[in-house]
C-alpha cells in the first residue's frame, strides 16, 4: 500500500514537472513568435516545409507570403530559399519557395536556392554558405512556432539572424506545437547532454 502511494506521488510530481517544463517552452516560443520585423535587414532565409507534389503546404505558403510581402517593400533585400526534396515532393522546397515568390512579383535575380537541406540545422548551415558577400543583417522566415528553435540553431552556427514570423495554419497548431516541444527537447539533449 505504501509503495503504491509513493508511486502515485512520484507520478504526480513528474507530471507537474512536465507541465511546468512545457509551459516554459510555450512561453519562449510565444516570446519569439511576436517579434517585429527588422527594417534594416539585407537578406532573408526562408525555411522550407512540406510540398505536396508541386504545391506548397499551407504552412509553407504562409512563409512564402510573409517573405514576399517584406521583399516587395524592401527592394534591395536578397532571399535564400532553403529546403531539399523529400518523399512525396515532386520539386524541392526551395524551388516551391522560389516559384511562389516569383508569382507574387519578386524578381528572379533576388532569389538564391539552397536545395540540399533536409532539416532546420541543414537549412541554416547550408544557407550560411550562400549569403552574398558583404551582407550581414538577416532574418529567418518561418512559422511562428518554429522561430525560437531556428534562432537558437542559427546562433549555434554563428549566424546572427532575427526572426520574421509567418502565421501557423489553425488546423496545424496542435500538431505543430506538440512536435516543436519534442524537437526543442531533442535539441537541448543533443546540445547539453550528449555533447
Amino acid at each position: 500500500m505504501k509503495y503504491k502511494k509513493n508511486l502515485m506521488i512520484s507520478i504526480g510530481f513528474l507530471a507537474m514537472l512536465l507541465v511546468f517544463y512545457f509551459g516554459i517552452l510555450h512561453c519562449k516560443i510565444m516570446e519569439h513568435a511576436v517579434v517585429e520585423a527588422d527594417e534594416n535587414t539585407e537578406f532573408l532565409i526562408v525555411l522550407g516545409a512540406r510540398v505536396n507534389g508541386t504545391v506548397p503546404s499551407l504552412a509553407l505558403q504562409y512563409r512564402i507570403d510573409t517573405a514576399a510581402e517584406y521583399i516587395l517593400e524592401h527592394p534591395s533585400v536578397m532571399v535564400i530559399a532553403s529546403g531539399g526534396q523529400g518523399s512525396g515532393e515532386d520539386i524541392s522546397e526551395a524551388e516551391a519557395i522560389k516559384r511562389g515568390l516569383i508569382e507574387q512579383g519578386v524578381e528572379n535575380h533576388r532569389i538564391i536556392k539552397e536545395d540540399k537541406s533536409t532539416n532546420t540545422v541543414e537549412n541554416i548551415k547550408f544557407s550560411k554558405k550562400l549569403i552574398p558577400d558583404g551582407l550581414e543583417k538577416g532574418m529567418i522566415v518561418t512559422n511562428d512556432f518554429h522561430l525560437f528553435r531556428s534562432k537558437m540553431i542559427a546562433q549555434d552556427l554563428d549566424v546572427k539572424l532575427n526572426g520574421l514570423p509567418a502565421k501557423t495554419p489553425l488546423v496545424a497548431i496542435p500538431k505543430s506545437y506538440s512536435r516543436e516541444y519534442l524537437a526543442i527537447t531533442k535539441y537541448f539533449i543533443d546540445k547539453y547532454v550528449l555533447n
